[in-house]
């Protein structure tokens, strides 16, 4: 018998990195899994996650015994999410646990930041978050019961040069999150974030021609008091696992996997 046997849980990102090991940790516990990702072509410096991608990870949810929908969407589109929500409650029979882990990055000092950029952060990482709580939170709210937990990042609790834009839109989901807590906890509903360093994914592990991590992400590793490079999707993993199996008393709360990062913090 798993923690989670019977409920639904819908992640988006979902294909590769977190989002892959969030759903292999969830259908452990027994939950069916809706898998959103592979959305449309964006200006970045690395790729974004493909529908193969998403199938893949799909085949490697299944063969822990569960069923899986993947679904390609693109969180800056309303409409998108909103019928990705209306399909894995179709087809899966509810939504109980939501992962709102959809985001992608850029660098640059903020008087190079082009209009593009800010863009492609503002719409994906926040306004993105936004579209998929709207979406779920009826289905939750009939059913008096959801688990949400919104993936922000260290970038979020604190400055670092050259990542203004990801930042901010970072410190953001977490003050959506916390507002919404408070919006729905009369509805058996938890919102919750949480905020990883460094993770060893291809979205923040740039690395030049030689498997080497860009002079950015080396000057990050280096600033954690623990010293170790990176962590693992894993790790987040079970930070997530901690709060979705939560009884329902843990919510607008912010749960730092940080290396030590944060106890430079006030």
């Amino acid at each position: 018998m798993g923690a989670l046997d019977g409920r639904v849980a819908f992640i988006t990102g979902g294909a590769r990195g977190q989002g892959r090991a969030h759903a292999l940790a969830l259908a452990a516990e027994g939950a069916n899994i809706a898998l959103a990702d592979a959305p449309r072509p964006m200006n970045l410096t690395y790729p974004l996650a493909t529908e193969e991608d998403l199938r893949a990870t799909a085949k490697d949810v299944e063969e822990l015994g569960v069923l899986c929908l993947p679904i390609a969407t693109d969180v800056r589109d309303a409409d998108a999410v909103n019928a990705a929500i209306e399909e894995t409650v179709r087809g899966l029979g509810g939504l109980d646990i939501l992962v709102a882990n959809a985001g992608v990055v850029s660098t640059g000092v903020l008087d190079e930041v082009t209009d593009e950029a800010w863009s492609q952060l503002m719409d994906t990482n926040l306004t993105g978050v936004f579209h998929i709580l709207r979406a779920a939170l009826p289905v939750m709210r009939q059913q008096r019961f959801g688990r949400i937990v919104v993936t922000s990042s260290m970038g979020g609790r604190m400055g670092i040069p050259e990542l203004g834009a990801y930042n901010a839109t970072k410190w953001g989901v977490i003050g959506l999150a916390k507002s919404v807590a408070l919006e729905v906890a009369k509805d058996g509903i938890t919102v919750n974030v949480i905020c990883p360093t460094t993770v060893h994914t291809p979205m923040v592990q740039p690395v030049d021609s030689d498997g080497v991590p860009d002079e950015l992400v080396q000057r990050m590793m280096r600033a954690n008091p623990i010293p170790q490079p990176w962590i693992e999707p894993e790790d987040v993993s079970r930070a997530l696992l901690y709060l979705v199996t939560d009884p329902g008393v843990v919510t607008g709360s912010v749960l730092e996997i940080g290396l030590g990062s944060s106890a430079r913090l006030h």
